[in-house]
Order: C-alpha cells, then structure tokens, then sequence
C-alpha cells in the first residue's frame, strides 16, 4: 500500500504526543512493507526539506510568514488570534505547499491507495489532495477544539474538523470516550473506527536499567532511597488536571511521610502551581522538572517511579499511562479514553479529577500496600504486551484503511 501521510508534527520535530504517534506507527508499516511519503511542518527551515528512510519518503516544505495579509481575507475570529495568527499562517502554507507538491509532482510519479491526514493541523492538505486526485482519504482525529477548550475555542477549528469529518471516507479516532465525543458533534457517525494508541514495549523495558542508575537519578532529584515517589508528566494545564493532584499531595504528604511528587512538564499553570505547593507547605515534597529532558532522562524518570499518576480532566487517549504500565508501573488516571487502556483495580485505580480526596485515597492504597502495588505493576505491564504494542496497533489500522481503498 503506498499512503500519503499529511502529520503536523514528524521527527525530529516533536511537539506532543502526535508526533510520537506518527513516528512509531509510520516506522511499523514500513516494517509491514507498505510506502509512505509523510508531508510535515518544517522548522523555521532548518530541516531537510527532502529526506528519505528506507521505504517512507519526507517532505518539510519552506514557508515564510503570511499573517501580515492573512487578515484581509479571514474572519473576525481569525483576526482576534493576535500572535496566534502568525502560527495561523504558518499551519496553513504547509497544508497549502504540502497539497501542492503532492497533487502537481509525487502523485504522477507514482501511485497512492490512501491519504491520511491528522488532526485540524493537517486537514486541509488531506482535503485539497483528496478533492484533485479523489484518493480515498481518512481523518485521524486525535482531539477536538471543542474538547480542548472545554467547550469553548475557535470557531473556524470547529467547522474545519467538521468539514474535514463530512470528507473522508473514514474517520479514525483514538478511543471510545473520543467517538462518543465527536457523535455528539455530529461527525458522521457511520463513519466513525476506534483504534487505540500504542506504546514502544521494548524501549519502556524497566528492564533496561540498573538500580544503581536509578538509585543515583533518584538521588539527583531529591528523592531518597527510601522515598515513595509519584510522578506527573504532561502539560501544567488545567485539563491534566496537575491543580487537583498537589491538592491531594498535601493529605498523601501529611499520612505517608516518605512520598513526594516529582512533576515533569511546562505550561501556565506552572507559577500557580508553586504557589499552592507553598501556601500547602508542601513544597519539600513537590519536585518541579520544569525543563526540557532528553528521551534516556524521561525514560529513567518512569524508571524510577513507584506509581504514576494522570488526573486528567480531559484525554482523549492518554499515551503516558501506557508508557509508564509498560514500565510495570501501577497507575491512577483521570477520566477519557485513559479508562480504556486500564482496568480499574487490576493496573490501577480510576479517579475523580476534581476531588483532592479521592486521589489521596487511590494514591495511598498503592503506596501504603508493596504487594498490591507490585501486582498491578506486573499487570500493567502484561496487558501492554497483550493489546498496546505498536505492531499490533499498526496491523489493525491498515485492516482498516484496506476496507476504503
């Protein structure tokens, strides 16, 4: 199967967790045998705009900055984006440049059974290329404005996931949590396949490391060896629910002397979050990693938790979860499609993103019981070998993308 690939963000350009995705799984169909010619954002122009790696072709196309005229064209949403309408632009010219070069050169050379595109970010390229060539084409929907924003948000986003829903052939969304959500948007319903994410079993091996590593990077964080340690990772924004986790490190802090959180991530809720951990009187127990950490540190800080803990608000998927359950690590999870990759009481616990209480409470049944914890963490583990591996996820997507093409 040769499949044009329309993904914002592409190695090494890496700006969340869709750029992991599309890394991963594009490798495995490779592996499979099939061709990809991936269409990504370039950045600033400092990547190859041509690449080549084995059987998937690269092309980061050179934009420049539009936004000075993009406002006698776009609505008065559009125009109320301030700064953001320079990302605007640069979003759009890839799309734009992207379409272009795969409608007017790659197409011709040779042919494609598919076109799949991700997110709003990459829809237009999916679009114009599907109306030019009428290559069947499918939408990833990885996560809505409308969830997001909690309701709020842009407009135009909304009606271009829309637009782009009512066009494909197929949408492919990341769990049952996320179909439910854009059934409710009216996105074609008959359309609409779930197929989860995965996650890199042999790479988040615990495996891999030595306990005299993981006793020192324990150390350097300020974590003793004695320690409980919980870890967050992600975005300090409201929807990762980070507010809610250091109201509850305040009871797990008072009960199990020996815990401390150590938080992984940027965002802007960071100040706010200091300062609640100081007027708790918590801020020993609060460890802020809030710099940028290579793939070996971030894989050792999985390593060398005891449980790791995502309260999310909202999460589509949640792919840090699976990568701390593929550590053999027991985990508590908010709410979305994080309650579809654990089972509640087997890998962990689900929980109430807005009650402090019970986050304590599903914290310190783990970290006050070794035996269960290291249960749930064996668990954890065996069901990521079971159902998340990348392989198995990546040969299911294409049994799906074979029923359009």
């Amino acid at each position: 199967m040769n499949i044009a690939y329309f993904v914002w963000e592409y190695p090494p350009r890496l700006v969340g967790g869709l750029g992991t995705y599309a890394d991963e799984i594009t490798k495995q169909y490779a592996e499979m045998g099939h061709e990809l010619t991936v269409f990504t954002m370039n950045d600033g122009g400092k990547l190859p705009t041509n690449e080549e790696k084995g059987r998937i072709s690269i092309h980061r196309p050179v934009i420049v900055d539009s936004s000075s005229i993009i406002p006698v064209f776009v609505d008065e949403e559009l125009r109320r984006w301030g700064d953001g309408l320079h990302f605007f632009s640069d979003v759009l010219n890839y799309n734009i440049l992207s379409a272009h070069k795969f409608i007017n050169r790659t197409s011709k050379d040779k042919k494609f059974d598919l076109i799949a595109c991700h997110d709003w970010l990459s829809a237009m390229g999916g679009v114009v290329s599907k109306a030019n060539t009428k290559i069947p084409m499918v939408f990833h929907v990885h996560s809505t404005e409308y969830g997001r924003s909690a309701g709020g948000g842009s407009s135009t986003i909304k009606d271009l996931e829309y637009s782009t829903a009512r066009q494909a052939n197929m949408i492919v969304t990341v769990s049952y949590a996320m179909q439910e959500e854009i059934q409710k948007l009216n996105f074609p319903a008959d359309k609409i396949r779930v197929m989860w994410n995965g996650v890199d079993e042999e790479k988040y091996n615990i495996k891999n490391f030595k306990q005299a590593d993981l006793d020192a990077h324990r150390k350097s964080l300020g974590v003793g060896e004695n320690d409980k340690m919980i870890l967050f990772t992600g975005r300090l924004t409201f929807v990762k629910g980070i507010d809610t986790l250091v109201r509850a490190m305040g009871t797990v802090a008072a009960q199990q002397k020996s815990a401390k959180l150590v938080v992984l991530g940027r965002g802007e809720m960071a100040d706010e979050i200091k300062m609640l951990a100081s007027q708790m009187g918590i801020t020993d127990r609060v460890i802020m990693v809030d710099r940028w950490v290579d793939e070996k540190e971030r894989l050792l800080l999985y390593a060398c938790c005891d449980v790791m803990c995502s309260p999310s608000r909202y999460e589509p998927f949640g792919i840090v979860p699976l990568e701390a359950m593929s550590m053999g690590k027991p985990v508590v999870v908010g709410v979305g499609g994080m309650r579809e990759s654990v089972v509640d009481g087997e890998q962990g616990f689900f929980c109430d993103p807005n009650n402090p209480q019970d986050i304590t409470d599903k914290l310190l049944r783990i970290l006050k019981d070794e035996k269960l914890a290291k249960q749930m963490g064996r668990k954890a583990r065996e069901r990521v070998e079971k159902v998340f591996t990348w392989k198995r996820i990546a040969k299911q997507t294409i049994e799906l993308y074979e029923t359009i093409i």
